[in-house]
């Protein structure tokens, strides 16, 4: 599990950045932010300790009145997005309820990030472009209409069924992934704007966090080698 900072915002796209020898990255631009602080948990009274982060707008009319009551309480503006972000207990009594989070706070140029996403959602597809299957029998000497079938997915009469993970057609995308060990090429504080070297899962404006990354140690003072 990822014990680190991080913040929550979504992807603006992709675009390339040239560095101080002139070599060109491809980079990806997300934006985390503004985040708000809107909650914490702590181990006395929830048995765990984490912190609420709240992102996006969304209009009032479209919460009720306890969720109303909550984003009150913290002294926020109704947000569109919650998610914890479980850490240790000393670095949770850094952050204040209300406060918002600018990225030069969290994350640092060279760090190293693991970015959590959902991956575009491409429907109910078959077993060629789910399963990249090159597609069933021959395509001649009288074969009918089984250009791009998945082939045999039964037994003989032992067992008698059809095998568990066997690869069929079905929905395909809409997964969550995290991708590891992106390092940050740039930050722009006023514009709560990261740029990070390499993809990032999801389309655009697709929702994603930002956390230090768990193989390289985490947190501001892990540098890109």
């Amino acid at each position: 599990m990822n014990q680190y900072p991080g913040l929550i915002g979504k992807k603006l796209g992709c675009s390339q950045l040239f560095d101080s020898e002139g070599n060109v990255h491809a980079v990806t631009l997300l934006e985390v932010g503004p985040c708000h602080v809107v909650g914490k948990r702590t181990i006395e009274r929830d048995s765990y300790s984490a912190i609420i982060l709240g992102y996006g707008e969304k209009r009032e009319s479209l919460f009720t009145k306890p969720e109303l009551g909550f984003f009150k309480k913290a002294g926020v503006k109704p947000l569109r997005f919650l998610r914890e972000l479980r850490l240790p207990p000393e670095e949770v009594a850094k952050y204040e309820v209300g406060k918002i989070l600018r990225p030069s706070e969290v994350f640092e140029i060279g760090q190293w990030v693991d970015v959590t996403g959902y991956t575009k959602g491409r429907g109910f597809t078959g077993v060629m472009k789910r399963w990249n299957f090159s597609g069933a029998g021959s395509k001649t000497h009288g074969t009918h209409e089984y250009k791009r079938h998945g082939g045999a997915i039964g037994t003989n009469m032992t067992p008698g069924r059809t095998l568990p993970n066997m690869k069929m057609a079905g929905h395909y995308g809409n997964e969550r992934v995290t991708i590891q060990n992106l390092r940050v090429m740039d930050i722009v504080d006023d514009d709560f704007l990261l740029v990070v070297k390499g993809a990032v899962p999801g389309p655009r404006h697709g929702l994603i966090i930002v956390r230090g990354a768990v193989k390289k140690g985490g947190g501001k003072i892990a540098k890109a080698a």
